[in-house]
């Protein structure tokens, strides 16, 4: 059942980057796989069905990626997440990717399946920058004067704002890492502590 899994969120994925939100089909998904339309309808009712189960793998892919993340100390580590969500893991079909994502996101206010799993998203996104940021409070690597959760809440924000922007306007990513650099250097790091760097 995993190999089958597997594969149609793979070609969900793969017809999602291709088609876009609004103009995706159930044929379109089949065509990406090995199994006819009648299969996929075996497994899932409707496109939208398979929509929200792939938003549900890509929620468990994210979450173990992030779970280990390069880095000594938990500077290094914030470093490395903040990289990890705006690196794509697929460099060809990311661009059209979030472009689908942008689509998802505008059918929040009409579509409470969609609203929880991208709420889930942040959930855990925020979760792992506020344990990442407390842990350098205890560590004396960062400031002990910050709120760790509304901190997170606040870079959650800025690059949720950052891929919306990239995809509306082509605002460039590196721009944003940049300013987080200069943020955490000013605001989060412990006045001892050497600079980072995002690059």
């Amino acid at each position: 059942m995993k190999e089958t899994t597997d594969e149609l969120m793979d070609a969900t994925y793969a017809a999602l980057c291709k088609h876009g939100y609004a103009s995706l089909r159930m044929q379109d998904i089949a065509d990406e796989s090995s199994k006819s339309k009648a299969t996929l309808h075996y497994y899932y009712d409707s496109k939208q069905d398979l929509l929200y189960a792939l938003l549900d793998y890509l929620q468990e892919s994210f979450a173990d990626r992030i779970e280990t993340l390069e880095g000594d100390t938990a500077a290094d580590q914030l470093v490395a997440l903040i990289e990890t969500y705006l690196t794509p893991m697929n460099e060809d079909s990311m661009q059209e990717f979030r472009t689908a994502l942008l689509e998802i996101k505008a059918q929040c206010p009409y579509d409470e399946q969609f609203r929880t799993e991208l709420d889930d998203f942040d959930r855990i996104l925020h979760d792992r920058f506020q344990s990442i940021l407390e842990a350098g409070q205890e560590t004396g690597v960062f400031r002990d004067d910050f709120d760790p959760d509304r901190t997170a809440d606040f870079i959650v924000t800025i690059l949720n704002g950052v891929q919306t922007r990239h995809v509306a306007v082509g605002h460039p990513l590196e721009q944003t890492r940049e300013t987080l650099e200069t943020y955490i250097t000013e605001h989060l790091l412990a006045p001892d502590r050497a600079e980072v760097s995002l690059e």
